[in-house]
């Protein structure tokens, strides 16, 4: 569980217990917003999106200038459908041919397809990560974090997380005589791979080497 500390320590074991709520502070800037997945279209010159297993649309207005609309556009295939991270005020009052309307406040990730609306681990997690050349991922929980890297086994590992100002973070751990660390930062960063957009930029430091990749928050994580 994270506390109201700008340093935090971890156990093991890891995933071991199931999702951790958030408990909200008194002032929080995602307050009246909610975040959603589901499938982003562009219809008539419009977006919408549809939430996970459900019928509803909603039109998307940017209202948080999150440059969404371009960054869609850059990213659809021939289906134009994508996957979309979203948070947001949702009103259920019919709007130019939705169901309702979505003013957009920030989004999270945009994927090709839709398969990430069926990932059973997302509401468990607080951070996801990963990286290429040489192929790497870290999925940190509410209990630890696993670090996966091309050719080598998971490593499971404690965490230490320190705030470092304007959004910034980083988790670091001590395993099998190696430093690693994740340095994070609230920058919009593009899969080099697959195109992929995610809200946040990561450094993966093991023992001073650099490795760079993309990231985003879990669904245990309200930020």
């Amino acid at each position: 569980m994270r506390v109201a500390r700008s340093l935090m320590i971890f156990a093991l074991p890891l995933f071991a217990a199931g999702c951790q709520m958030l408990a909200p502070a008194t002032s929080h800037p995602t307050a009246g917003l909610s975040r959603m997945q589901g499938e982003l279209t562009s219809v008539d010159g419009k977006l919408m999106f549809q939430p996970c297993q459900e019928q509803r649309r909603f039109v998307v207005s940017d209202t948080g200038n999150t440059s969404v609309l371009q960054q869609a556009a850059s990213l659809s295939g021939r289906s134009g459908k994508l996957f979309a991270d979203l948070r947001g005020k949702f009103s259920s009052s019919a709007a130019n041919g939705g169901d309702g309307q979505l003013d957009l406040q920030q989004y999270y990730r945009l994927e090709r397809g839709t398969a990430s609306c069926d990932d059973p681990n997302f509401k468990f997690q607080t951070v996801i990560a990963s990286g290429h050349s040489p192929e790497w991922s870290l999925k940190v929980g509410g209990n630890g974090m696993i670090l996966e890297r091309e050719n080598q086994p998971p490593l499971a590992l404690p965490y230490l997380e320190e705030q470092l100002g304007d959004g910034r973070f980083s988790l670091s751990s001590e395993a099998n005589a190696q430093h690693i660390e994740l340095w994070v930062a609230p920058q919009s960063c593009v899969d080099s791979s697959t195109g992929s957009v995610r809200h946040l930029s990561a450094e993966l430091r093991i023992n001073g080497q650099v490795q760079r990749g993309c990231g985003y928050f879990g669904g245990a994580r309200n930020d």
